[in-house]
C-alpha cells in the first residue's frame, strides 16, 4: 500500500516538474521569439531606404555610396593611377577618352586592377572583423553597418574597375536624397555580374558594346531604365531580393555568439571579396571598351542594333 502511494506521489510530483518545465520552456521560446522578431523589424528599418519594408539590393547601394570615400571621382582616381608611369598628355587622352584610346596596355591596366581589389579586399575584411566582435542587443546595430561598409567598398572597387576598363563616369550625385535611376541600375548589374547572377554579365558587355560604338548615352539610359536591358535589371534585383534577407539573417544569428562571429565575419568577407571583384574584372577586360578590335558577339550587338 505505501509503495503504491509512493508511485502516485512521485508520479504526480513528475508530471507536475515536467509540466512546469514545459511552461517554463515555452514561455523562454516566445520570449526568445519575439526578440528577435524585434530585432529582425530593427534591422530591416535600419537598412530599408527606399520604404517598400524590405532589405533590397538598391537599399545597401543607396547606403553604401553615402559612406565616406565611397563615390569615385573618374578623372581624380585615373590621373593618380596612371601618374606613376605616363606622361600628362597620356593621362588626359584616357582621362577624356578612355585608358585603351590612351594607348596604355592591357597588361597595365590588369595591374592597376589588382592593386584595387587587394586594397580594397584588406579595407573591407578589417573593418568587417570589427564590426563582427559585438553580441547580444548591439547585433542589430552591426549587422546593417557590417553589410553596408561590404557593400560599400564593393561598390567602390566596382566603380574603379569600370573606369580602368573604359566606362565614363557614373553619376553619384544626390538629387534630393536619392540616386538616377540609371545610375542606381548600372550598379545593380555591376553588384550582378560580381555575384554570377545570370545576365548581367552579357548586360554589362552590351553597355560596353553600345559605348563603344557611339551609342548616344539617352539611348542607353532608355535602355536600362524601361528598354533592352532592363528586364535583366528587375531579374537582378529579384535575385538579390530573394537572397538578400537570408543573408542578413544568416549574419544577424552570427553574430550572437561575440568573439567567434568577429573572427568568422572577417573571414568570410576575406574570402568572398575577391572572387566577386575578379568577376567584375573579367566582364570588363574583354569590351569594346577596353579592347577595340574585339570580335562581333552576336549577344551582345543585336541588343545595341535594336537601341539606333
Amino acid at each position: 500500500m505505501k509503495n503504491n502511494n509512493f508511485r502516485k506521489s512521485l508520479k504526480e510530483n513528475l508530471s507536475g516538474t515536467l509540466d512546469s518545465t514545459m511552461s517554463m520552456l515555452s514561455s523562454t521560446a516566445d520570449k526568445t521569439k519575439s526578440t528577435m522578431e524585434k530585432s529582425r523589424n530593427t534591422v530591416i528599418n535600419a537598412v530599408d531606404t527606399n520604404g517598400n519594408g524590405e532589405i533590397d539590393i538598391e537599399d545597401l547601394i543607396i547606403l553604401g555610396l553615402k559612406m565616406p570615400g565611397i563615390k569615385v571621382n573618374r578623372a581624380e582616381f585615373l590621373k593618380k593611377e596612371l601618374i606613376k608611369k605616363y606622361p600628362q598628355d597620356t593621362i588626359d587622352k584616357a582621362i577624356s577618352h578612355n585608358p585603351a584610346y590612351a594607348n596604355i596596355p592591357v597588361t597595365e591596366i590588369d595591374k592597376i586592377a589588382d592593386q584595387v581589389i587587394k586594397y580594397e579586399r584588406t579595407c573591407v575584411t578589417g573593418i568587417s572583423a570589427v564590426l563582427g566582435t559585438p553580441g547580444g542587443a548591439a547585433i542589430a546595430a552591426t549587422v546593417p553597418s557590417d553589410l553596408i561598409q561590404y557593400y560599400g567598398y564593393m561598390l567602390r572597387a566596382a566603380q574603379k574597375l569600370m573606369y580602368l576598363y573604359g566606362f565614363p563616369e557614373i553619376d553619384t550625385t544626390e538629387k534630393e536624397q536619392k540616386f538616377d535611376s540609371e545610375t542606381m541600375n548600372i550598379l545593380i548589374l555591376c553588384l550582378g555580374v560580381m555575384y554570377g547572377v545570370k545576365g548581367a554579365n552579357t548586360a554589362i558587355k552590351t553597355m560596353a558594346a553600345a559605348l563603344g560604338r557611339g551609342i548616344e548615352k539617352k539611348l542607353l539610359n532608355a535602355a536600362l531604365t524601361k528598354g533592352a536591358i532592363y528586364p535583366v535589371v528587375k531579374s537582378v534585383s529579384r535575385w538579390f531580393g530573394i537572397n538578400m534577407t537570408k543573408q542578413v539573417f544568416a549574419g544577424f544569428f552570427k553574430k550572437a555568439v561575440p568573439v567567434v562571429g568577429g573572427i568568422v565575419s572577417g573571414g568570410i568577407t576575406y574570402l568572398s571579396f575577391k572572387p566577386c571583384c575578379e568577376k567584375l574584372k573579367e566582364s570588363l577586360q574583354d569590351t569594346l571598351l577596353s579592347n577595340p578590335d574585339k570580335p562581333y558577339i552576336f549577344d551582345e550587338n543585336i541588343i545595341v542594333d535594336d537601341l539606333n
